[in-house]
């Protein structure tokens, strides 16, 4: 059976770079890194929520168009609201799939520090979100966007928490693996 598996966690956590390990070592699973597609529509770096708002409705429909055929799909992306996590869950099974929400996460201090740690200046989607960050709070965004997250998750008992390390991926992946075995159900 066809999984939508969340890959839900602090920006900067390893979200990105897990899925496309998982993708890579399950050929047919489609990596929807929603940040990447929203790099797709023009102008996100000025109105980085009216894109977001153009790219839901896209993801939504890959997810559903993948999960429909009986292919797995793997969602890097931060979501702290249970409505949120809800609209993809309900598209999952609307489409016949399991969902999981995997959760990665690293103490408060930890999952800042590794946000600004980030160095790819090939990336148009870390600068461009590193400044929109600096310009809404810094570091005291990422904060409350962490207790967000933290908060959402005490309403969402069926999310697995997994500890993801800096400089650990391996150990991460392998962690996530076993989330995801079936008898982990």
């Amino acid at each position: 059976m066809a999984d939508l598996i969340l890959l839900n966690g602090p920006s900067g956590i390893g979200k990105s770079t897990l899925a496309r390990i998982y993708a890579k070592n399950h050929p047919g699973v489609l990596n929807l890194d929603v940040d990447q597609v929203r790099c797709l529509i023009g102008g996100w770096e000025e109105d980085f929520q009216a894109a977001g708002n153009l790219v839901r409705p896209i993801a939504l429909s890959m997810a559903t168009t993948h999960l429909t055929a009986g292919h797995t799909v793997i969602m890097p992306q931060y979501l702290d609201a249970g409505d949120e996590v809800l609209l993809f869950r309900s598209t999952a099974e609307q489409a016949g799939a399991g969902f999981r929400e995997i959760v990665l996460m690293d103490s408060r201090e930890a999952s800042v520090e590794r946000f600004y740690s980030r160095n790819d200046s090939q990336d148009p989607w870390h600068a461009g979100v590193t400044a929109i960050v600096e310009q809404s709070g810094g570091p005291r965004l990422l904060e409350s966007m962490y207790e967000d997250l933290t908060l959402g998750l005490d309403a969402r008992p069926t999310a697995t928490k997994i500890a993801s390390r800096k400089g650990h991926i391996e150990e991460t992946y392998k962690d996530l693996m076993a989330a995801l075995a079936p008898a982990a159900r």
